[in-house]
């Protein structure tokens, strides 16, 4: 039977178990259970950025039957996601019999599922742990896009496509996007295709084709040296650049303080241990969002959308 403690588990990105548990006990959430990538806690949902998916206000369930567990969950809302990494055999049994969940690759541009997805899984062969309310509308919060293998230079296209499609917006034909830390120019490729105005700023050039698309200028400068007067108003401010973190907020602030940038989106690129103090400094920026996308590495992306009037 369901139970009145409040549950919420956080599921880790593969390969970044240990970065989600360090961001749970800076935030004072203590893991009572693990299961597999999925971290288990005492008490309402926190906002965290290492976590591909949180599952808010779990039930724990009996799984008498693969019929009765299928049945509960129907009970409950139409789609679900497996998360199995014990019982998989059996767990395979019950998702058969509930409704199909579409998980095509997504052809960018294309907004995220808007549909309600909840997430599930075996504890036990009898006991089963599942969430109505996930913070992600993707399966286990892994997006898989359609691959362009000719047009960009590199893949780091990917991370570009998956952050829009996440944040339900892009670029569109005519607005200014500023691209910094640009080359080879993978980014910059997204938004020329999207029919935007780019100002690439790099010291070294970009791809010779990526330099040749419409709507492409190049500025053979460094990104932490360019005055923003210089530039003017943006309707976007992208950056997929290296550096430390703390470097990455200072250049964020400069730009937000001379209010000529709508939306930003910025690759937050860690180098040896993880920053987590300055991650929580651009999670702190008002209507901030703060997540690790499918496609990142040890790496986070801040977005912040000022379109509504925030």
């Amino acid at each position: 039977m369901p139970t009145d403690r409040v549950t919420t588990a956080y599921l880790a990105a593969e390969g970044f178990e240990s970065q989600l548990r360090e961001e749970l006990g800076r935030a004072g959430v203590a893991v009572s259970t693990e299961h597999g990538r999925l971290l288990l806690s005492d008490g309402p949902a926190h906002e965290v950025a290492w976590a591909a998916n949180i599952w808010r206000d779990c039930l724990e369930l009996p799984v008498a039957s693969i019929g009765t567990a299928a049945k509960a969950l129907r009970d409950v809302q139409r789609n679900w996601a497996m998360y199995a990494p014990l019982h998989h055999r059996r767990a395979a049994l019950i998702q058969e019999r509930l409704p199909h969940v579409s998980a095509k690759p997504v052809v960018f541009p294309t907004a995220a599922p808007a549909a309600p997805l909840g997430s599930w899984t075996l504890l036990a062969p009898d006991r089963m742990l599942a969430a109505a309310s996930c913070s992600s509308p993707f399966p286990n919060g892994e997006v898989e896009l359609v691959e362009d293998k000719v047009g960009p230079p590199s893949r780091a296209y990917l991370k570009l496509w998956e952050a829009l499609v996440r944040l339900r917006r892009w670029p569109q034909p005519g607005e200014r996007c500023l691209d910094l830390g640009a080359c080879p120019g993978g980014w910059t490729w997204v938004l020329a295709r999207l029919g935007a105005n780019v100002v690439a700023v790099d010291k070294a050039p970009l791809d010779p084709k990526v330099a040749a698309m419409p709507g492409v200028e190049w500025r053979g400068e460094s990104a932490f040296g360019l005055d923003p007067a210089s530039v003017g108003p943006v309707d976007w401010l992208f950056s997929d650049v290296i550096c430390y973190p703390a470097r990455l907020l200072r250049l964020v602030e400069r730009w937000r303080a001379a209010g000529l940038v709508r939306n930003f989106v910025c690759t937050i690129k860690f180098q040896g241990e993880t920053d987590h103090e300055t991650a929580a400094a651009f999670a702190r920026l008002p209507g901030a969002r703060v997540l690790h996308l499918h496609y990142n590495k040890h790496e986070l992306t801040f977005m912040l959308d000022f379109s509504e009037g925030r």
